[in-house]
Formats: C-alpha cells, sequence, structure tokens
C-alpha cells in the first residue's frame, strides 16, 4: 500500500456504519442496575435571595430517595478556566441561595423512577426575596443599574485593552465610520441534550458524560467534590454534538454526581427540552461599537471596537475569553496601521454565556466587514475592490497583526478572487429587493502551545497525546482523549495511521475520550484543534512505530531501514517485492520477543505528545446573495458559496460538511436564532434554528495552503463556516435595502428588525 492511500481521499466515514445503524454509544442509553433519575428544581425569578427551600413534602414523596439544597452543597464551587486580566472572580458556586437568572439551578431531586422525581419536584416549596433584573449589557452598565454584587461597585467583572491605542489615528483620518453593533444570544443547540449517569462505588466514581473535554471534566469534578484525580473517571462515548456548549462540567451535572456520592448508587440526568434554553450556556451577546478609518485614497489606517460582552449571571468557565479572541481576530485578513479594543465582561441576570462554534469570531468578521463595507458605500467603491486593496499577500506573510496573532501561511486576495468568480446569484423578477454580500476572515485553529495559553489566562495546557499500538495480528488501535463530537475524528484519524503504517483502515480502530483507558487531552474537542494538534501528535506517534517496523524488518532481511518501504500488508525491499515480510509476522515476532536487532523492546507501542509552538490560522471568504420582500421584511438566502483553505485537507468530504454545517449555524444567526428576554428576566420560549428552507445550497471551494506550524500541515476547519454567514448575509441586505444600509448592525436580521427599519 503506497503513501497517502487514504489522507486527502474522500474516505467514507468509519464512524457511520456504527451509528446509523443504532449502535451509537450515547449517555442517555445508558443502563445501570439500581439507577436512580434526577430532576434538578431551577429558579423561577430572575434575580432574588432563596428565603425559603423547603423540601420536607419532596422527600417524604413516593419513590423519592434524596433531595440536595443549597445547605447540602455549600462550599461545592466549579473552577473558570479563562481568566481575563483582572477578572474578579475566578469560580462560582455550584447552588447558591442568590439567584442571578431564571433557570438557575436550587435543588436537586433523585427518585427510584423519572417521573416519580419529576412529580417531587414540584413539592419543594420555595420562597423568594425578589430583586430587580438586568437585561442586556447597556442597562447593566446604565449609572442607576442594580448592582448583581454590590461588593464590585459596577456589573463589570472585567475590563482590559488589547492592541493599539488608536484614538489619534481615527481623530485624523479622512473617512470614519462609525457603528454600533448588536449581537443576539444564540444557543449551540445540539441534537443530543447534556446528559449524565454517575456512579460511586466507594473508591472511584464513575461519570459516563456527554462532553468534548473528558480529562478537563474529570479534573473539575475532582476537585469539586475534593476527591483525587485517580478515583474520577470520565466516559465520553459518543456525543451527539457539542458546538462548545459540552467542554466543562455543568452544576445540575455536578450535583448528579454529588447524589450517586450520597446514595452509593447510579444517578442519571438528562436535560429536558424545555431547559435547554436556560441551562445550556449560550453564546453571543455583545454590543460593539466599531470604528474604521481610512485615508483618502481607501487604505485601512486604523481599526477599534469597545466590545461589552454580556457574561450573563456570572462568569462561566470560559470568562469573557469570547469577548477577547473578538478583540484579538479583530484585524482580520487585512492590513491596518493600527488596531486594538477594549473588552468588558458585565453581568446581566441572564443565563451565562459561554462557547460556540466560532467563539467570539463571528462576531468580529461581522463588525469588521460591516464598517469595511459601509466604508465602500460612502466612498463610490465597489467593497470586493476595496477589501483587495488593504488584503495581506502571500508576501506578507507570515507577520503579526496588531493585536498579537501570528499569521502563518495563506493567499487571502487569491480566496476572495476565487470566490467573486464562483459567485452567480439567480436572475428573478418577483418584486424582491436583491444584494450579494462578501466576508473575508482569517480563523485561529490549533489551539495549543501551553505556554502561550498559561500567558493567556488560560488554565489549561494546550498539547495532545496521542497511544498508537499495533497488537501482534497486524491490527491497530489508536488512543486519543479528543471526543467524537460529529466532526469525523475517528475516521481521519483512521486515515493517518492506516497510511503511515501501510494498514487496511478497516483494520484500524479509534478509541476515544475515556480517561482510564486514553492519554490526557488537557482540553478536548474544541477551537477547531482535533486533527491539527491530535492529528499532529497521532503523525509523531505513527512514525515513531514506523520507524520501529522497518527497524525490525531489515534485521529480518539483512537490510538497511531506508531501503525499505511499507507496502501491500508487508515490509519489503524497495524495488523488490519478492524480498518481503508480513506485517503479521513481524508484528508476532515482535510481541513475543523474537528475532529483535540487539537493544530493541518487545511490543510495537508508541506514545507522542505535540505540544504547538504556535496557533495555525485558516481562513476564507465568503458571499451570500439575499432577496428581501420590503412589505414584510423577511429574508431569504438564495445562494451561498465559500472559499476556504484549512491547509492540508485530511478528508475534503468531512472538511466541505464540516463548512456547510458551520454555515447552516451561521445563517441561524444572521436571521433567525435568538435567545430573548423579557424586561423582568424571563426567557422567551421561541427559538428558531434554520430548517431545510431556509439554507440554500452551499457551494464550497478549496485553497490548499500547508501550515509551516503542524506536522501533516493541517490546519482547523471546524469552525470555520460559522464566521462569515452572518457579515456576508448582513452586507447582502444592506446592498439590496441602501437607503437603510447604515443601519443594518444586528443579528438576527428578522422580519420585525428588516421592516421596523423600512419604516
Amino acid at each position: 500500500m503506497a503513501d497517502s492511500a487514504y489522507v486527502g481521499s474522500r474516505t467514507p466515514r468509519v464512524e457511520d456504519a456504527r451509528l446509523l445503524a443504532g449502535r451509537g454509544r450515547y449517555v442517555g442509553a445508558t443502563r445501570l442496575p439500581g439507577m436512580a433519575y434526577a430532576t434538578v428544581v431551577r429558579s423561577p425569578v430572575a434575580h432574588g435571595r432563596l428565603a425559603r427551600c423547603d423540601a420536607g413534602a419532596a422527600r417524604a414523596s413516593a419513590g423519592v430517595l434524596d433531595v440536595i439544597t443549597p445547605a447540602d452543597a455549600a462550599g461545592l464551587r466549579l473552577p473558570c478556566a479563562g481568566l481575563a486580566p483582572g477578572q474578579l472572580v475566578d469560580s462560582y458556586p455550584v447552588l447558591d441561595e442568590t439567584v442571578r437568572y431564571a433557570g438557575q439551578p436550587v435543588a436537586l431531586v433523585v427518585a427510584a423512577t423519572p417521573e416519580a422525581a419529576e412529580d417531587a419536584a414540584g413539592l419543594v416549596d420555595l420562597d423568594f426575596t425578589e430583586l430587580p433584573a438586568v437585561v442586556g449589557v447597556e442597562r447593566a452598565l446604565a449609572a442607576d443599574a442594580p448592582l448583581l454584587y454590590p461588593e464590585w461597585g459596577a456589573n463589570v467583572a472585567a475590563d482590559f485593552a488589547l492592541g493599539d491605542d488608536c484614538e489619534a489615528a481615527i481623530a485624523g483620518a479622512d473617512l470614519v465610520v462609525d457603528l454600533t453593533f448588536t449581537f443576539g444570544r444564540v444557543s449551540p443547540y445540539p441534537m443530543e441534550t447534556r446528559g449524565v449517569v454517575a456512579a460511586y462505588d466507594g473508591a472511584e466514581l464513575t461519570i459516563r458524560l456527554s462532553t468534548q473535554a473528558a480529562h478537563q471534566a474529570r479534573e473539575h469534578a475532582a476537585d469539586a467534590l475534593g476527591l483525587s484525580h485517580d478515583r474520577v473517571r470520565v466516559i465520553g462515548a459518543d456525543v451527539g454534538g457539542g458546538f462548545g456548549g459540552k467542554e466543562h462540567v455543568y452544576p445540575d451535572e455536578l450535583l448528579v454526581c454529588l447524589a450517586a456520592m450520597r446514595l452509593g448508587r447510579p444517578v442519571s440526568w438528562a436535560e429536558s427540552p424545555g431547559d435547554r434554553l436556560v441551562a445550556t450556556l449560550p453564546s453571543r451577546a455583545a454590543v460593539h461599537r466599531g470604528r474604521l478609518a481610512l485615508d483618502s485614497g481607501g487604505r485601512f489606517v486604523a481599526l477599534h471596537a469597545d466590545i461589552a460582552g454580556d457574561l450573563g449571571a456570572h462568569p462561566s468557565n470560559v470568562g469573557p475569553g469570547p469577548f477577547a479572541v473578538t478583540a484579538m481576530m479583530l484585524p482580520g485578513p487585512y492590513r491596518f496601521d493600527l488596531a486594538g479594543a477594549r473588552v468588558r465582561g458585565v453581568v446581566t441576570t441572564t443565563t451565562p454565556t459561554g462557547s460556540y462554534r466560532g467563539y467570539g469570531q463571528p462576531e468580529a468578521a461581522w463588525t469588521r466587514e460591516r464598517l469595511v463595507d459601509e466604508a465602500a458605500r460612502r466612498l463610490g467603491a465597489d467593497p470586493v475592490e476595496l477589501r483587495l486593496r488593504n488584503l495581506l499577500t502571500p508576501e506578507d506573510l507570515p507577520c503579526g497583526n496588531r493585536v498579537w496573532q501570528t499569521y502563518d501561511s495563506g493567499d487571502y486576495p487569491r480566496a476572495l478572487r476565487t470566490l467573486r468568480e464562483l459567485v452567480s446569484p439567480p436572475v428573478r423578477d418577483d418584486g424582491r429587493r436583491r444584494g450579494v454580500g462578501y466576508s473575508c476572515h482569517v480563523e485561529i485553529t490549533g489551539l495549543g502551545a501551553s505556554a502561550s495559553m498559561k500567558a493567556a489566562g488560560i488554565m489549561s495546557g494546550g498539547f495532545e497525546s496521542a497511544r498508537l499500538r499495533m497488537e501482534p495480528d497486524g491490527s491497530v488501535v489508536v488512543a486519543s482523549g479528543l471526543a467524537g463530537i460529529g466532526q469525523g475524528i475517528e475516521t481521519v484519524f483512521a486515515q493517518i495511521a492506516a497510511d503511515r503504517l501501510g494498514v487496511p483502515i478497516d483494520r484500524v480502530r479509534v478509541t476515544l475520550g475515556d480517561t482510564a483507558s486514553t492519554p490526557y487531552s488537557p482540553i478536548g474537542s474544541i477551537a477547531s484543534r482535533a486533527a491539527a494538534v491530535g492529528g499532529a501528535a497521532l503523525t509523531r506517534a505513527a512514525d515513531q512505530l514506523r520507524a520501529k517496523l522497518l527497524e525490525l524488518a531489515a534485521h529480518r532481511l539483512e537490510a538497511a531501514p531506508g531501503d525499505l518501504e511499507l507496502a501491500d500488508g508487508g515490509v519489503r525491499v524497495k524495488g523488490d517485492p519478492r524480498v518481503s515480510v508480513p506485517l503479521r509476522e513481524l508484528a508476532t515476532s515482535a510481541w513475543r520477543g523474537w528475532d529483535l536487532p540487539e537493544g530493541a523492546t518487545p511490543g510495537l507501542e508508541e506514545r507522542a505528545v505535540y505540544d504547538p509552538s504556535d496557533y495555525t490560522y485558516a481562513y476564507g471568504a465568503q458571499a451570500a446573495a439575499v432577496a428581501v420582500d420590503v412589505e414584510t421584511g423577511a429574508v431569504e438566502v438564495e445562494g451561498y458559496w465559500v472559499v476556504n483553505d484549512a491547509g492540508v485537507q485530511l478528508n475534503p468530504e468531512i472538511v466541505e460538511g464540516q463548512i456547510r454545517g458551520g454555515v447552516a449555524q451561521g445563517i441561524g444567526m444572521a436571521l433567525t436564532e435568538e435567545v430573548v428576554y423579557s424586561e423582568d428576566g424571563q426567557p422567551v420560549a421561541d427559538y428558531l434554528p434554520p430548517t431545510a428552507r431556509e439554507v440554500p445550497d452551499i457551494v464550497v471551494a478549496s485553497l490548499v495552503t500547508p501550515s509551516g506550524v503542524t506536522p501533516g500541515g493541517m490546519k482547523g476547519a471546524g469552525e470555520a463556516g460559522t464566521i462569515g454567514p452572518p457579515a456576508a448575509i448582513g452586507n447582502a441586505v444592506a446592498a439590496a435595502l441602501p437607503e437603510v444600509a447604515d443601519r443594518i448592525t444586528g443579528t438576527p436580521l428578522t422580519p420585525e428588525r428588516i421592516w421596523t427599519l423600512l419604516r
């Protein structure tokens, strides 16, 4: 078998046969002997103090085994794994007698059946001394706003600057575009809701969890519960979508673990669909004041944003991290003399916000790209040509942007020119107004570089480990602490191992996300890093194992290792396939300790660690064609085009699928999705992810510029699709409605919002 029989090919996903046949290993399908069931009691008010939490009637209810109240969980806290400069808190309580959002857990009921637990939850007698709600960052920043944490003196948990001071450059510019943008909060909304089954045998706590980061979940749970890490095992198994919302342990999940320890029997809990919007962390909610300064020739001089991000009731595990990434990626693929941002993390009486696919980058793209289009409109310039005039070129790379990010490789102008050639909007005459909008972005991927993460206040390492074993029969097992969350990681890891070791892909098995049997993964499958960082670790391990196989075969064949190759299920002399040894025979001998070269150890198992020297930076350009009904305000996306460069593609089919799925989520952010709160802090039940009706055919074209950072040349691709759509669609709507173009400043662009602008 020649090199690269699989890597770079459209190999079908190996995990699909299992998943489509209903053999997925999901938390919700777990059944253990004696298993009990939990229901979370949540606060009905947005802000108040818990004056009474009487669980007597609930405890006396038939089938009830335990009720956990704030008094039972005193001192139980979870950490903020990401800390911003000057952040005022670094952890938060699992149960608190002060509630700061509707839906905050206040108790847990455990019973022999789900129905008994649900019935008893309704018997917990709660009484609150209500306090004023604070909804939205503008209200929270007002001088007369009620304070969520009076000891802070303001509703600001962190306030810091990144990049340059741009004031003088903006004041002296020939043209300044100054707009304020608002972003609705959106939910990750995975198909599989969060769930956990916890079991405690007195010595070890085993947590079956729908998680993107099993090892991080183990550490946080163990530390919170006062257990040593060796006494906690987290089993991730299959995950039906995460999108950032499952990268940490939640308070309700930790309460289930506590209940299992108190009862000494397994306890199961699954988030109900009705709780999803108040219990799983949303993201995106922010207000930006963005300013773009240009000279008379249309050259970008300076870019600055004042970012007020909505943290919700308290900093979550990631704190203001997404807002900081917005600032870091604000310059995008363009050349600026100066760029910077002020970032504030603001608390409100709403569900805490956290990670979501793109992690602050769609917001950066919206602010920057809407400013660029508005500048083009005021200059009377073509928006594409204005971008091309200011894009960094291949000759500029690698280079640092003004907010301390070092872009590695790429051809940004080529991506935009290629996109322009692809765009072919439909021509129809139905009375609707039409426009085409463009957006460009650079995507920070391959989260790693442990030292850089420490410097940035991220309480985690950034490396990945991989363990690779060839069994005595020549089959191969890959072990990684990463999680399979639908991104095809089983397939691409099998492709890497099969190619490097010269075995058929059906002879490779990939195991993931079990802290007892897989190598340590500090932060798991997040931030477009699984292939770029985990794949690099696996590449190293495979190269080590390949070298050992060649060494063993060279001893057997009396040849130099450099004269040998792995092919056709064996190791042979290059150019003479008659002189060879089958892999199975070689592997069997290695595990028996037979016929080994002097100094060689028995067995065929290698472990490698990859700690990146820096992030990798994918990039792309996207375009949307929209039709706007001026009578109703409805926006239809009629066409969508993407040009993306994720470096070396391990599997183009999977990359394109990731991009299309991301675009669908970006369309939702742009047009339909928003968690809305009333003035008294109550979430509105309606939430509208896009359907097949709202998502058109998506044309995807790829460029390939290998990363010079990553072994194998890969960059991340998991978040690319989500970054560009809001900006491209916003620009398209502005092009269709030039009379209100400078007021297309908020997401989502609902019919009501467009209709109101037009009137």
